[in-house]
């Protein structure tokens, strides 16, 4: 077997279930997850409708490419909500089975195994706390993951002028999230142009990690995006730079697996060339589905618009207990119960053992970095639920709160 895989942590979810192994929630309460961070709102008929018109396609296998009208489809979709020329379908668009099986295939493809001394061991940087498939890639990559602590001392921002110089000498791949998870945080311009900067000198990949991109709250400044960002900055070609993001929380349809990579061209090229072995191509009818829900603007209005009563109501009622603040973008409450005397996981469990409401809880979601896990006396709130669901549990956590 793969020494690496002993290597590997027990994912988030795995760790909660132990916590509530041997705990008993209150019959009386209807259990409300807030725990993970999986769209609850109703799929758009017009994606089911697509995804049902097409079974036909289910007689063909599908390519690695992808349908061109689905790649075009996204390429329109990046030139209208980003405000730059849509890529080169050919060359710089790849549809992919869902962002999270292509943030990990993209270490594979890209980290190259070095010989030699401990210290030449090819490096991932990944923010801290983090999306759990940047590190298992990392490490099944052959890897050492370097975790970049996101904390309110840096207002969870990467700090790049806290990397050594000779962590970058052997960096490959960093991973970017923004917004962030669980923070909610948009990485600024002037950030990018730090690590573009950074990426031209060391010669390493960017992989700007998208997938919150679409729920945001301030319609009149979306989101920077990585590709958007590039562009502002005389980038044109992207280099070493590749954007991953997905349908799943945008449209509702997580269960569907499919998102996109786009970016530098030779290093689609080479990304190209590894899916075809990997063999995770696209089914027909959720090729054409999603070419459905990148063209529609609609429905991902009125999803941004529950997102935004959701907060508006939720975070007042938390914030008056514990501390937290509307994110920039995203769907997650990033809520400090330091104040309560409790550490991240008893208020978790004691949560739900007396109220049924599940949260996450923050050092789940870390690792121990330069003397500290960011993640430790932090919670996790995914408003996923409706907004009578979400906003019940706001007051069993404030109820919950008072009581202690």
């Amino acid at each position: 077997m793969n020494p690496n895989l002993d290597k590997l942590h027990p994912y988030p979810f795995e760790r909660l279930r132990d916590l509530f192994a041997t705990d008993t929630p209150p019959a009386g309460l209807k259990e409300i997850k807030l725990h993970i961070g999986e769209p609850q709102h109703p799929t758009p008929r017009l994606i089911q409708d697509a995804l049902t018109n097409n079974l036909a396609g289910l007689a063909n296998y599908p390519t690695t490419n992808g349908s061109d009208d689905l790649r075009q489809s996204i390429a329109d979709w990046i030139a209208r909500r980003y405000g730059i020329p849509p890529p080169d379908i050919a060359t710089q668009v790849l549809p992919v089975t869902g962002s999270r099986e292509a943030l990990f295939a993209i270490a594979q493809a890209v980290i190259e195994p070095q010989h030699g001394k401990p210290s030449s061991q090819p490096i991932v940087i990944s923010p801290n706390p983090f999306y759990q498939i940047y590190e298992g890639a990392a490490l099944l990559a052959g890897a050492r993951p370097f975790f970049l602590n996101t904390t309110p001392a840096n207002n969870f921002l990467m700090d790049w002028s806290s990397v050594p110089a000779e962590i970058w000498q052997d960096c490959q791949l960093v991973y970017i999230c923004s917004p962030g998870n669980p923070t909610g945080r948009v990485m600024p311009l002037a950030d990018w142009q730090t690590l573009f900067n950074l990426s031209d000198r060391y010669g390493f990949v960017i992989a700007a990690d998208e997938c919150y991109s679409e729920i945001y709250f301030d319609t009149a400044q979306p989101p920077l995006g990585g590709m958007q960002a590039a562009r502002r900055l005389g980038r044109d070609d992207y280099r070493n730079l590749v954007m991953f993001s997905s349908l799943s929380k945008r449209s509702n349809v997580p269960g569907m697996r499919s998102g996109f990579v786009a970016g530098d061209a030779a290093i689609m090229k080479k990304f190209w060339l590894y899916r075809t072995y990997q063999g995770c191509a696209m089914s027909p009818p959720v090729q054409a589905a999603s070419a459905a829900a990148w063209r529609d603007e609609a429905h991902v209005q009125d999803n941004r618009r529950l997102y935004g009563e959701k907060f508006q109501q939720v975070t007042p009622l938390i914030a008056r207990h514990l501390h937290t603040e509307k994110p920039d973008a995203g769907f997650y409450l990033w809520a400090s119960v330091a104040s309560t005397g409790l550490s991240d996981t008893e208020f978790t469990r004691a949560l739900r053992h007396q109220y049924n409401v599940s949260v996450l809880p923050g050092s789940y979601l870390a690792r121990d970095a330069a003397g500290a896990n960011p993640g430790r006396d932090f919670i996790r709130i995914a408003l996923v639920a409706s907004v009578e669901e979400c906003l019940e549990a706001a007051r069993r956590i404030a109820a919950f709160c008072e009581s202690l």
